[in-house]
């Protein structure tokens, strides 16, 4: 669902968007040569999360992002399908030297908000962290124009039109005017039966538009008793209830508001056992952006390779060795029974 409060301008360019986001791109639209799904559904099937999923390659004895450039010279994505001529797909071979992480997609909805909030909010937040005690810390990614990262499992993205740009590009190898050449393959192939810009700037925006006006679904009045244990055990130290926007912001509705998104939108580590192996900007394997609470009620898989199913699984993972949620998990498992249910219960209603 559009935001409650969007103008009827911008619910035309939702409608646009929303069609776009539900079509299926051909190999004339641009599709290929290689790619890992042909429409934005179906990785985000009614916004949400999954069905389709995207592997990334993690060989071993990687200790920088300009080697894993080195040993991945076609990139970490693997895209096994094939159109627009290719014969020869990307696909990782296991072995002692490679392996295939799986990466889901995270849910579009209530993305405006987290677009809205303001850097400043982002600082402050990574201030505080650099000051704390205990295991809990958290940085910004970084980006190379100044910007602070916000989308994407290590919030290497800063905006939703380098986000749409992004995922056309990598997961269905469209170009636009902010991506214009084809991800690399096997075979050297640099265009796809549409020559030139398969996308251009128009379709880009409203793509973003649409992901931008999403609401985040309904949630359920706040059980002040359940938060509290919420807050008690440090979950909120990361997944902030909320933060400021910017007065300023492109949409009216989300300009100046507290935004409920329960992220701090910063890198934390999380120890060996959940790393990825990739280098994305400045975040690090074993660092991911804290992931934000919206919808989590409509996901079917939690954590950023979904081997989470359910909100209790997804804390316990927090509490490996090196985790900086270690501590917080050690409070959880302190509390009875009853305490933990509510905890869960409060989490599920997000």
């Amino acid at each position: 669902m559009p935001l409650n409060r969007a103008s009827e301008a911008e619910l035309r360019s939702f409608r646009e968007g929303d069609a776009l986001f539900e079509a299926t791109v051909r190999e004339s639209d641009g599709l290929g040569p290689l790619y890992v799904r042909d429409s934005c559904a179906a990785c985000h099937q009614s916004d949400g999360r999954g069905p389709g999923f995207v592997n990334k390659l993690a060989p071993s004895g990687v200790s920088s992002k300009a080697e894993l450039a080195a040993r991945l010279p076609f990139g970490p994505t693997e895209r096994p399908f094939v159109t627009a001529g290719a014969k020869q797909a990307l696909r990782a071979v296991e072995s002692g030297e490679l392996r295939s992480v799986r990466r889901l997609p995270p849910a579009v909805f209530g993305r405006g908000y987290l677009e809205a909030i303001q850097e400043q909010e982002l600082e402050r937040l990574a201030a505080a962290a650099s000051a704390r005690s205990g295991s809990v810390r958290g940085r910004p990614n970084r980006l190379g124009d100044g910007k602070i990262g916000r989308f994407g499992v290590k919030a290497r993205l800063a905006t939703l039109e380098h986000f749409t740009a992004d995922a056309l590009n990598g997961d269905m190898g469209i170009t636009t005017p902010l991506r214009p050449s084809e991800p690399a393959g096997p075979e050297g192939l640099l265009d796809d039966a549409k020559p030139g810009i398969d996308f251009d700037a128009s379709r880009v925006a409203s793509l973003s538009d649409y992901v931008r006006l999403l609401e985040i679904p309904f949630r359920k009045t706040v059980d002040r008793s359940a938060f509290a244990l919420f807050e008690q055990v440090g979950c909120a130290s990361c997944h902030v209830p909320s933060l400021r926007t910017d007065p300023h912001f492109r949409v009216a509705a989300l300009s100046g508001i507290d935004a409920p998104v329960y992220s701090d939108l910063l890198l934390h580590d999380m120890g060996e056992a959940l790393s990825d192996g990739q280098y994305e900007a400045d975040a690090q394997p074993r660092e991911f952006r804290t992931a934000p609470l919206i919808g989590l009620r409509f996901l079917s898989s939690l954590l950023h390779d979904g081997r989470a199913r359910d909100v209790s699984e997804a804390i316990e993972a927090h509490g490996v060795p090196g985790s900086e949620g270690r501590e917080s998990v050690a409070s959880y498992r302190r509390l009875s029974l009853a305490e933990r249910a509510r905890l869960v219960g409060f989490v599920e209603t997000l």
